[in-house]
């Protein structure tokens, strides 16, 4: 039961990221957002990853695995398009 309550939440969690992506792809602005920020949620998140990966090992935590990969990548996307327009403007 807690696994699949830790899927909803970890896939609402990463989910909640795409309507910052959809306006970044909207609007090619990335003036208001702050890198920083981002490189440390990059960094805490990929510092879960390490523990997700080793508690997936061990035949436990797959859904933290899979959620806080989805996480992983929603974040690094957001990095990815801020570099990119930050370069363009």
């Amino acid at each position: 039961m807690f696994a699949i309550m830790q899927l909803i939440g970890g896939v609402i969690l990463s989910l909640g990221w795409i309507p910052q992506i959809i306006q970044i792809l909207k609007s090619k602005s990335v003036a208001d957002l702050n890198l920083k920020s981002y490189f440390l949620m990059l960094l805490g998140i990929s510092l879960m990853e390490a523990y997700a990966i080793s508690l997936a090992v061990t035949g436990v935590g797959l859904a933290f695995l899979i959620t806080n990969t989805m996480s992983l990548c929603v974040v690094l996307l957001v990095i990815i398009l801020v570099i990119k327009y930050r370069i363009r403007s």
